[in-house]
Order: C-alpha cells, then structure tokens, then sequence
C-alpha cells in the first residue's frame, strides 16, 4: 500500500501542499511549528480514525478559513484508489473513489497506515485506556465489524450507568437490570475474546522486534488482564465465556449500585506490559517504555500486514531524535520496503542509510 500524490488545502498552518512521495522513504524535514507533524496527521485521517493528536474536525481547518480539503491517490486492495475529505465548520465529507461515504468509519480497512510520535510512550506508562485503545484501533482496521461492536458496547454502557444511578434511590424496576446485564455481557464477550486473540499475534510480532531493538538483552511480554472486582486482575491467555462474565457482574452487582457505576467489563480490563518479568510501566526507564512502545507500534504493522497482504504506510513522527543509533538502524531497516513517512530536522538522519524523496517544510509550504 502506497500513497502516490498527496494534496492538502488549509489544513491546521498548511495552506497548500501538493506532493507525490516516493514510493519508499519519504523525509518531511525543517525547523520546529512548520507543518510537519500536519502533514503526517492529514495523511493519518484517511485511515478512517480521528486525529492521532485528539484533534476535533473543526478545530483541523486553518484559522481564518472555512473549508479544509485533503486528497490522496494510493494503491491499496490491488487497484487504485483516491478519497477526499472536505470539512467545514458545520459538517464532515468523505468520498472514496467518487463514492460519498455517510462517516469517517466507512474508510477504515480501505487505506491502512500506522503512526507512531513521542507521545506514543503513553502505550507502555500511560492509563490501562491508552493501552485498550490502541488494541481498539488496530482491531478495527483489520476488522471493521469490531468497530461498530465497540459503538454499540459504549452506548449500552451510558445507558447501564444511568440505570444504576437510578437504582440507587428506587429499586422497583430492579428487575430490569437483568436485561443491560445481558446486552453488556453479550458485546464484552466479543470484544474481550477478540482482544486476546489480537494480543497473541502481537506478542509474537512485539516481542521479537523488541529482542532486536534491546540488543538481545531483554525480553518484552505481553498479557491481558481481565479486571474481577475493584481493585483486582486475572491474566487470562484463553477465550472467556458469557457465563464466565455473568458471574463476575453478579459479584460487583451491590457495589455497581451503590457507585451508579459499571466496574466490570470490556471497559475496565488492561493490558500488562512487562521487561524481564518486571512491568514496564511502574519500573521500566525512558528507553525501554520507548523501545516498548515501538515494539508494539512495528507489531502491529506487521499483523496489518501479515493479514490483509499489504504493507501499511507507516508514519513516524521525530522518531528518530529519541534513539540511539542501533535503535535508528534496526527501525530503518525493518521498515526498508514499506512506504515511510518520517518527520525530523536533519534528513541525514534517515538518508545515510536510504535514498528516497526529502521535503522541507516551511510556514506549511513545501520548499
């Protein structure tokens, strides 16, 4: 998978850009605030998530104007392919081969890249909510299906809360707690097995990428936590069943009630992150959360893919300023025959090893 020209039109401080990459290393270099991590962030839209930054549509569009446009050609599912998004202040248009698409959703599984910045070490020390989200969005780009299953859990979830705040002062339709009992379990199953099941191929992928980034001194794990009660886990590697989640809400029944609060399911499990049996998160150091963090990030693009037949673009936003030279190389390598998008501020960085396409970036124009 390839993205053979790119255009974008008033994109955060881009005003215009219209570039075709090389169809390897592509460098996006120049000095801080220039638009580099923008360009990055336009292309990351096509995948069909929100902005890797957190970013609301509307907050995308450059100040003092009223419409964004971004526009890729790729080749991607054995053709190509072109989609455009255009957003205004009032709403979000997605076109996919001249096909109007009715949400940003409808794009996922067509264009597939990963996207990796500094921040990403949020994977490895951040909350367990970092960590199921990025299982979330990387099951979702190689099976959709999860993604509306995952909408449906959230909704049903809003609605068990309120339910259980109200129980809280009148428990005459107790009865019905039975039936958002069942709708969560349902849907938890689901996510929660498809989660183990993902994990296993990353932990195979993950692990040795990070074998290699360590010099072969350290070992990475990687293991899902079903989260029991308040304040306790159990690390599971095998399928639950729906009775197995049954019992468990039964369990935090009182305790859901008095807190108006759901506290077991799909939503409350987490992902341990361990180096040498030890967690990463609580005693792992800056480069090893790093190095973990990039571990799982090149895993998933390999699981992308091993299972769709195609390698991701990948996106790596000033990466390399954070490692040392091994850890440059390894990257550099591994990702050799994918398209790459890297962002830095001395292209030599990337271009000893490689040739490929550079593009300054200045005040959101290429140079």
């Amino acid at each position: 998978m390839n993205v053979s020209r790119l255009k974008i039109n008033n994109f955060r401080n881009i005003s215009e850009i219209d570039i075709e990459p090389d169809a390897g290393i592509n460098v996006i270099f120049g000095e801080n605030a220039q638009g580099k991590t923008n360009l990055l962030e336009s292309i990351w839209l096509f995948s069909g998530f929100r902005s890797f930054r957190g970013s609301k549509d509307n907050e995308l569009i450059k100040f003092g104007e009223s419409i964004l446009k971004s526009e890729i050609d790729f080749y991607g599912g054995g053709r190509r392919q072109n989609s455009k998004i255009l957003i205004n202040d009032r709403q979000k248009r997605i076109i996919l081969n001249s096909v109007p698409l009715r949400a940003s959703s409808e794009l996922v599984g067509n264009f597939n890249c990963v996207v990796f910045s500094p921040s990403y070490i949020s994977l490895v020390k951040g909350s367990p909510s970092e960590r199921r989200k990025f299982i979330d969005s990387a099951l979702c780009q190689i099976k959709p299906s999860y993604a509306k299953i995952l909408t449906d859990y959230n909704k049903i979830l809003v609605q068990r809360n309120s339910f259980l705040k109200e129980l809280k002062y009148n428990d005459k339709n107790y009865e019905f707690l039975e039936i958002w009992n069942g709708k969560l379990i349902e849907k938890s199953v689901v996510i929660v097995n498809d989660r183990i099941d993902y994990l296993k191929k990353l932990k195979e992928e993950a692990c040795g990428i990070y074998n290699e980034l360590s010099g072969k001194k350290e070992k990475l794990d990687l293991q899902y936590n079903l989260r029991v009660s308040q304040s306790k886990y159990r690390n599971t590697d095998e399928k639950i069943e729906a009775n197995d989640i049954k019992e468990l809400f039964r369990q935090s029944e009182n305790s859901d009630i008095l807190y108006g609060n759901t506290s077991i399911g799909a939503h409350r499990d987490e992902i341990d992150i361990s180096i040498n049996s030890v967690s990463a998160k609580n005693f792992g150091s800056q480069g090893q959360q790093r190095s973990a963090a990039l571990a799982l990030k090149l895993g998933e693009a390999e699981i992308l893919k091993n299972i769709t037949g195609e390698r991701p673009v990948a996106l790596l936003d000033d990466v390399m300023s954070e490692l040392d030279i091994h850890r440059q190389d390894y990257i550099l390598n591994h990702i050799k025959d994918w398209q790459v998008f890297i962002t830095c501020c001395d292209p030599s960085t990337v271009l000893r090893l490689y040739n490929g396409k550079t593009f300054e970036i200045n005040k959101g124009r290429i140079i």
